[in-house]
């Protein structure tokens, strides 16, 4: 097995959104298959048709490209494995359900849920623990181990209803190394007789991952730890169809937990806290309910990417932001912890933030241009960026340039109160007024350089000192008492329109404010 070309597989079941934790999954495939020079399949487990639900193979697809996980062999992109849709294998796991029945290794079941609900209340009844179909209650059970063999065969031929169930022997133990948590062992007597074939012709899980892993030459699984449980399970599958010898090894990830770190992550966390866990916004066929993207909330994908890499993992510095380039170069399973990940979207933001200051412009203009458009803002390329220049280091999202600067477009009609309180006095006053007058009389171009130059030399005239009045004259201009460059608003907002902004500040602000 070490000799042979890495081969992983991402194998989402199409039922929904893919939460954070399975794209996390799949980045994780991604980094150790290229890092190891091998390549990742993408699988689509289909087999549980009551679950399935229209356009989640397609948000599978398109979440998997907008992160940049890119798929060797999939339904997309083909392949010598093909088809890649576990629904389109039906016959195969057939195949393998009835030799492990000839072998003695699995036998047919007849039982009907009342009954099987029968045997569960009775087991419960005897205050047994597990209520267990197993190596004790299955002679107890209508299946080929209790019905004579031309009974058995009659009820098949005649389209009696059954399924294919696995013949655990009480007496093994099971034993393997996982890459995460080392060696694992439990004992075969711990395990139920699970279904490998269902009454509608389609296999378990458990028997269609394993066939399809083993056919498709798959050498390393990596896969969340709510699969860990079954893992003693599938092992013991791979040894009944002589295929322990190659069994691929296996690595489970540890949890993603909630903010606070109490408890596994899910929908109803993100739905409360406002955030998003999905990749992409996901619309639910049946409900029309709505669920969050990263991408329509404007996360940048490489910010996404390297968010959900640190979910889990480290390089073992200090270092944080990692393109997928240096991911691929310095991932390793050995570092990935066995402990939960703490889900903090504070720190997906700051990440947004970080790639955001490495955007082009060009970039940026051309989805603020299409916000702007949306709020019914015509704005020039010009406008377009000074604004980039002025706010993008100071917001975590491109939308935020959007709201953080409607004031540019939409005079203020309310001041901050505390700020006006305590510097809106009459130094302030006079100042603004001398401000206004020779700003409307300035004749040169109205540059950031040039206005700040008028602004000095005006108050220098006046004998205030600049210090005093500028929280003061950005109150007048923005209406709040902070923000960013002054001079690069004003240059922004143009002579006329920083003038008017000035004459109305004094006209409300001195009427509201009594001045010391």
């Amino acid at each position: 097995m070490n000799n042979q070309p890495v081969r992983v597989r991402f194998a989402p079941s199409p039922t929904g959104p893919l939460h954070a934790g399975g794209v996390r999954t799949a980045l994780y495939n991604y980094l150790f298959a290229r890092q190891q020079g091998g390549q990742m399949l993408l699988r689509i487990e289909d087999t549980d048709q009551n679950r399935f639900v229209p356009g989640a193979e397609a948000y599978i697809l398109e979440a998997l490209s907008w992160l940049g996980i890119e798929i060797d062999e999939g339904p997309q992109q083909g392949g010598p494995h093909a088809p890649y849709k576990q629904s389109e294998r039906k016959d195969i796991y057939r195949e393998y359900a009835e030799r492990l029945v000839l072998e003695g290794k699995a036998y047919y079941a007849f039982d009907t849920p009342e009954q099987l609900d029968e045997m569960r209340k009775r087991l419960e009844a005897a205050k047994v623990a597990a209520a267990q179909y197993n190596a004790i209650t299955r002679m107890e059970m209508t299946n080929s181990l209790t019905l004579p063999l031309g009974e058995t065969k009659t009820r098949i031929e005649s389209g009696d209803p059954y399924v294919i169930r696995m013949k655990i022997s009480p007496k093994e133990e099971i034993r393997f190394n996982d890459m995460i948590r080392g060696w694992v062992v439990v004992h075969s007597s711990q395990i139920d007789d699970k279904v490998l074939l269902k009454s509608d012709g389609m296999p378990t899980y458990h028997l269609a991952n394993i066939v399809d892993d083993h056919l498709m030459g798959i050498t390393h699984v990596i896969r969340g730890e709510e699969w860990l449980p079954s893992a003693p399970l599938h092992v013991l599958l791979y040894r009944y169809l002589g295929w322990e010898s190659t069994m691929p090894q296996f690595a489970h990830l540890p949890l993603l937990l909630k903010p606070d770190g109490n408890g596994k992550l899910s929908k109803r966390d993100a739905d409360l806290g406002g955030f998003p866990i999905f990749p992409l916004e996901w619309t639910d066929p049946n409900t029309g309910d709505k669920a969050k993207g990263f991408r329509e909330e404007g996360y940048l994908p490489e910010a996404t990417a390297n968010f959900l890499a640190l979910l889990g993992w480290n390089a073992g510095t200090e270092q944080e932001m990692f393109s997928m380039e240096e991911l691929i170069r310095l991932f390793s399973l050995e570092r990935v912890h066995k402990a939960g990940a703490r889900f903090d979207i504070q720190k997906a933001n700051w990440f947004n933030q970080q790639y955001l200051k490495l955007l082009s412009e060009e970039s940026i203009i051309s989805e603020l241009r299409a916000l702007y458009l949306a709020k019914g803002l015509a704005v020039s390329d010009s406008q377009l960026t000074q604004i980039v220049h002025l706010l993008k280091d100071r917001v975590h999202f491109v939308r935020e340039i959007v709201s953080e600067s409607l004031f540019l477009f939409i005079a203020p009609e309310t001041y901050d109160q505390e700020v006006a309180l305590k510097k809106w006095n009459e130094e302030a006053v006079q100042a603004i007024s001398g401000l206004s007058d020779a700003l409307a009389d300035y004749p040169g171009e109205f540059t950031a350089h040039e206005i700040k130059e008028l602004i000095a030399a005006t108050l220098e005239t006046m004998g205030v000192k600049m210090g005093k009045v500028m929280q003061a004259l950005r109150l007048a201009i923005t209406g709040a008492g902070a923000g960013p460059d002054l001079m690069i608003i004003m240059e922004i907002l143009g002579k006329n329109e920083v003038v008017k902004r000035l004459d109305d500040a004094l006209n409300r602000l001195s009427a509201q404010i009594r001045l010391a």
